[in-house]
């Protein structure tokens, strides 16, 4: 399976959250963001490609005067990427990475970019769901990686705004020792799930949970025209008992505390490096998917290095190494046609449903609407 799968196999684009909320970042933390340098960074400003900037030589160099990059909501065992940021300290040791709140949802990460504007603690980078990227472009510098055109047309802005990176599938994750392999959505309802089902966050502020109502939706009979069902189905879960409120991360899996998750295939994957009774599925019938997507700060404190950042995350090696972490590149297709792509991290992916789904923005705008109107009551 070289991408994410819809009927006529036609290429998936991202989804996440249109709640936003407030980011404990202070304006105090940071100073002034100081004036491009005098090495590139007036033209990395405006540059929309690596040609309008000059070589990557160029860039690079341009990127190592600034001598930083902010990053933010890259938790390390997301898609593998602790590995693509050491890679990136490796190869660029003069550019010193700020890794900001790794655990920040969509909307956090663009609160945090207005609530630090002009300041050198604002992000460089985005790496966003659909939804809160569509809402925020106005925010965004138009940039066209190298490898533009290797990235699908329904994955990217035509204008450079956004581009999609990674996808996968939503899933269910289990601690296999305790709780048998869910075959649907309604055996979570069983009492043998009690006290037992987690969401990887708030669906009205994270991309995930906002996934996993969508699965529910589709897998309850509904379309993605109306969350209703899905938003039903966790009451119903809450209702049973067993409906766990507590927030994923690798250490609630490791210690137990979060024994059944909703989540991405790739980032429940990840889980089984720490605990090898930990087994995940993805549900037959309808699936959902999504890709997350990249997008540059407009008034990034470090516009060179944001824009060799870019550069660095659609080269053939890293998009192997999101690979390595379970998810799908979004230029697998090209890197596959190319014999770029690393053909065991390929066959290794989990089997991918024979139909899925996405929503559209409309959809997507309306589901938010609709989950912060029910779901707190829904859940509560």
């Amino acid at each position: 399976m070289q991408m994410l799968s819809t009927i006529g196999r036609r290429v998936i684009a991202g989804v996440a959250i249109t709640v936003t909320s407030a980011l404990a970042m202070t304006a105090c933390a940071g100073t002034p963001a100081a004036g491009p340098s005098s090495a590139g960074g007036n033209k990395a400003a405006t540059a929309t490609s690596l040609a309008d900037f000059g070589t990557k030589a160029e860039l690079e160099a341009a990127a190592k005067a600034e001598g930083a990059l902010n990053v933010i909501a890259l938790p390390r065992d997301w898609a593998n990427y602790g590995e693509i940021l050491d890679l990136f300290a490796k190869t660029y040791p003069e550019i010193k990475i700020n890794e900001q709140s790794p655990d920040a949802s969509s909307a956090e990460e663009i609160q945090a970019a207005k609530t630090n504007a002009g300041l050198d603690t604002a992000p460089d980078v985005f790496d966003l769901g659909l939804t809160v990227t569509r809402q925020n472009t106005a925010m965004f510098a138009p940039y066209k990686v190298a490898a533009w055109d290797q990235i699908p047309a329904n994955l990217k802005d035509e204008t450079g705004l956004y581009a999609g990176d990674y996808g996968g599938y939503m899933s269910i994750g289990y601690d296999s020792a305790k709780y048998p392999a869910p075959t649907s959505l309604n055996d979570l309802l069983d009492a043998k799930y009690k006290g037992a089902v987690a969401l990887n966050g708030d669906p009205t502020q994270a991309g995930a949970a906002f996934a996993a109502v969508g699965l529910a939706t589709v897998q309850s009979g509904g379309t993605l025209d109306d969350f209703t069902p899905g938003i039903d189905f966790f009451g119903k879960l809450k209702s049973a008992g067993n409906l766990l409120k507590v927030d994923v991360t690798s250490a609630t899996v490791k210690s137990g505390e979060t024994p059944v998750v909703f989540d991405w295939d790739y980032l429940n994957a990840a889980h089984t490096k720490e605990k090898s009774s930990w087994k995940v599925t993805i549900l037959p019938g309808t699936g959902y998917a999504a890709y997350y997507n990249q997008a540059i700060n407009k008034d990034a404190a470090h516009p060179a290095a944001a824009r060799l950042w870019e550069e660095f995350l659609y080269s053939d090696q890293v998009q192997n190494l999101w690979l390595k972490g379970g998810a799908r590149p979004v230029r697998m297709e090209a890197m596959t046609t190319a014999g770029t792509i690393d053909k065991a991290l390929a066959a290794a992916l989990p089997t991918a449903p024979e139909k899925s789904v996405v929503p559209t923005a409309a959809q997507s705008d309306a589901a938010g609407k609709l989950l912060g109107d029910k779901w707190a009551a829904a859940v509560q």
